[in-house]
């Protein structure tokens, strides 16, 4: 039990001093990378714990001015696969919203009985003996079918397009370069 405390105060020690040495300003100007090494220290079970600069690599500041910084990138390159899974989920989740949307707009056409009254008016027209029936066209059943079968449809289309149009991408980003982004950290 008393390793673990002394363990945990190390740790505590070590992340602390982290902690300081990498929110800690920089000077302005820091020594270039062309100087002379520091002559080589052995490795001890205290380094790292005192937050000082590893001997290898520049750690990078952030400028004092407060500007934002600036990334110019270029997407060169669209792996197909991925776009192929997240076009599938969201192709379903639009079909899902198809079969969704046409049963709220079934009921609320059939609570506002335009149904019927269609079927009236087309009866008035024709009359009796047309045999006309615009209530069976307009079951529920049917436009649920109906919306399912756009949104199985859909799923198939919008992953095919969308799977190709990564190809194409990757093919024509190879001849121009690919879409170049300006981010920045505001």
């Amino acid at each position: 039990m008393d390793t673990a405390t002394v363990w945990l105060k190390k740790a505590g020690v070590a992340t602390s001093a982290a902690f300081t040495a990498a929110t800690r300003p920089r000077p302005p100007k820091e020594p270039s990378m062309t100087t002379t090494p520091a002559a080589p220290r052995t490795a001890t079970s205290t380094d790292n714990l005192t937050g000082a600069r590893p001997s290898t690599g520049r750690i990078p500041t952030v400028g004092s001015h407060g500007a934002p910084r600036r990334v110019r990138l270029a997407i060169s390159r669209v792996d197909p696969w991925s776009v192929m899974k997240l076009s599938f989920l969201l192709s379903v989740a639009v079909g899902v919203m198809i079969v969704v949307a046409a049963a709220v707009i079934w009921f609320t056409l059939n609570g506002l009985q335009v149904f019927t009254k269609a079927d009236d008016l087309v009866t008035q027209i024709t009359g009796t003996e047309s045999g006309i029936d615009i209530l069976q066209y307009v079951e529920f059943q049917r436009i649920i079918s109906g919306a399912t079968l756009i949104a199985v449809i859909d799923v198939f289309l919008l992953t095919a397009l969308a799977t190709i149009g990564a190809f194409l991408y990757n093919i024509v980003a190879a001849l121009v370069g690919g879409v170049h982004v300006t981010m920045t950290d505001e």
